[in-house]
């Protein structure tokens, strides 16, 4: 029964650690591309809370590829609206997921699987506090039919949003 306990103390320690690491987190969400092939009209929405609207909050996408992608860039739409359809910010981002001379993949790897965090606004101001729509859709051109198969974008895992505090100028 002791070594429970002090597995259960160390294992809620960890979690506190970690949690802490990740003070100014406000939202983040993942979803995965259902059999990894993202079709063009596809646009995943991300229901954002926000209670503090006087700070300025930083925006990342979040990327999974493999290494089989068949482009060395992503084209990806961003629109943010309130809670009433309205428009608060609409941009399209050209992301270079491989160096482009060597063919080197960007990002966070582990075997064939690649892991990208990509700043989209920094110290982002939200309106008023509440629920924001922040949707996503893919850019890449359907007429190029060695990137495109069948409507879909192949070798996308998981696309989604991090929204976090920015830092104060107090914190440097």
């Amino acid at each position: 029964m002791t070594h429970v306990l002090k597995l259960a103390g160390i294992g809620l320690l960890l979690f506190l650690m970690l949690s802490a690491c990740d003070e100014r987190r406000v939202f983040e969400q993942n979803v995965d591309i259902k059999e990894y092939a993202w079709h063009k009209d596809s646009v995943i929405h991300f229901q954002v809370p926000i209670q503090q609207p006087e700070l300025g909050y930083n925006i990342y996408y979040n990327l999974r590829n493999a290494l089989s992608y068949p482009a060395q860039n992503l084209y990806l739409q961003i629109e943010i609206a309130d809670s009433a359809g309205r428009p608060l910010a609409t941009d399209l981002n050209n992301i270079e997921l491989f160096d482009r001379a060597t063919g080197k993949p960007y990002g966070d790897g582990l075997g064939d699987i690649f892991d990208h965090q990509v700043p989209v606004y920094q110290n982002f101001r939200f309106p008023h506090a509440g629920t924001f729509d922040i949707r996503i859709q893919h850019r890449m051109r359907e007429s190029d039919k060695r990137i495109m198969k069948d409507n879909h974008l192949p070798f996308i895992m998981s696309v989604g949003i991090r929204v976090e505090k920015a830092a104060s100028e107090e914190e440097g």
